[in-house]
């Protein structure tokens, strides 16, 4: 008999999202556009606090909208978090624009501030700035926020994890000149793909709806002066993300509290630590993880692999994107300067902070569905191993 199948993050439905659907389908809606997309809009515009909002596709059609909108082209550089999926980075090389990477720090495993500093002494002139709120950890944005700032560059937030998650009390995404959420099936919550574009400038947000729509001109006619892109939410999609929607609060409350669980469970095993938080903030734990001592005789594999024969999925941590092989020609600063340079000088391979994190840590089973008996069972496999 095959062994229950435990989730690192799986879609948790609940009904009202049924409706809405239920709705778009009985009215006809169920084009790109509609009622629904544009009250879903309007309710992220009232549980963030943001003035605007694009409903899209993607969250990784969000990010490339808003360098669309900040007018990146070929040979711009983009400052970018090194820590983070493909998709944070894969919309710079969309536009042909330079990525350089900057490495996390210890505190939040976000980008840090100090290395983004040193990135401005070698690249005076980037167009933009993309932070990532790794695993719904809020970024050192006040101290990123304020180099944006005293350098007059952008800041694009990819809070695609993130949602619900704050600062100083305020939403992350809302900080920068553009954020971008996530709808995708594993997020904290799901319209089973989707994403969402949120500015303070309403008529970006008006150009961004224009762009995703094939960029067609006010005419009778079919007429375009401007590329466009089919990047719109359906009103299908956007009815599953208004009845998610409502129960986004009740999911990081429950996401919290597995964070919180594993955190009591493995506190007398000294070879094992979790994700840190942000003082300065609230997390949503999308994802828990685990980070294991330098020198610890059990690595993140054998733990993966343990959970594995039990059928309980797990994930290594994000590998950095300077490490990835369709990126690796571009650059990468820390807080010691540009590891490409250090390497000429050292002659050695430079192990970065977000490298060391990959290297021993892994994202443990997150799922809200999980029972009681399923978290019991994962403490209990990976104490075994200590």
């Amino acid at each position: 008999m095959e062994k229950k199948r435990i989730y690192l993050s799986s879609p948790t439905m609940h009904g009202e999202e049924q409706k809405f659907v239920e709705e778009a389908f009985a009215t006809n809606w169920v084009a790109p556009l509609g009622p629904n997309v544009n009250s879903l809009e309007k309710e992220i515009c009232d549980y963030t606090g943001s003035k605007a909002a694009a409903a899209l596709s993607a969250g990784t059609a969000a990010i490339h909208l808003a360098l669309k909108l900040l007018e990146i082209k070929e040979g711009d550089i983009i400052f970018v978090s090194d820590l983070t999926f493909s998709a944070t980075v894969n919309p710079i090389c969309y536009e042909k624009a330079t990525p350089v990477f900057i490495d996390s720090e210890r505190d939040t495993w976000n980008m840090d501030p100090v290395a983004l500093e040193k990135a401005f002494e070698k690249y005076p002139n980037p167009k933009a700035v993309v932070c990532v709120h790794l695993y719904g950890t809020p970024a050192k944005l006040q101290e990123i926020t304020t180099i944006c700032e005293k350098h007059g560059v952008p800041l694009i937030e990819d809070a695609a994890e993130s949602l619900s998650a704050t600062y100083q009390g305020k939403q992350t995404g809302t900080f920068g000149k553009f954020g971008i959420y996530s709808f995708n099936g594993n997020k904290i919550i799901t319209s089973s793909g989707g994403g969402m574009l949120i500015s303070e400038d309403e008529k970006m947000i008006e150009k961004a709806r224009f762009l995703s729509t094939q960029a067609r001109d006010a005419a009778r006619h079919y007429q375009h002066s401007h590329i466009g892109y089919n990047y719109r939410m359906s009103n299908i999609v956007a009815g599953i993300g208004r009845g998610q929607l409502l129960h986004l609060e009740e999911h990081k409350h429950k996401k919290q509290k597995i964070y919180q669980e594993y955190q009591e469970a493995f506190s007398d095993i000294k070879e094992i630590t979790m994700n840190p938080m942000n003082p300065e903030g609230e997390s949503n734990c999308w994802l828990s993880c685990l980070l294991l001592a330098e020198g610890c005789q059990v690595e993140p594999n054998k733990i993966m692999d343990v959970l594995e024969e039990e059928n309980i999925e797990s994930r290594p941590i994000w590998k950095p994107m300077h490490l990835q092989p369709v990126f690796e020609a571009y650059d990468c600063i820390t807080a010691e300067g540009s590891i490409k340079d250090r390497e000429k000088i050292e002659s050695g391979h430079i192990i970065t902070v977000g490298e060391d994190i990959f290297n021993r840590g892994l994202c443990l089973p997150s799922d809200i569905k999980n029972t009681k008996e399923d978290m019991e069972k994962i403490i209990s496999l990976i104490r075994s191993l200590f």
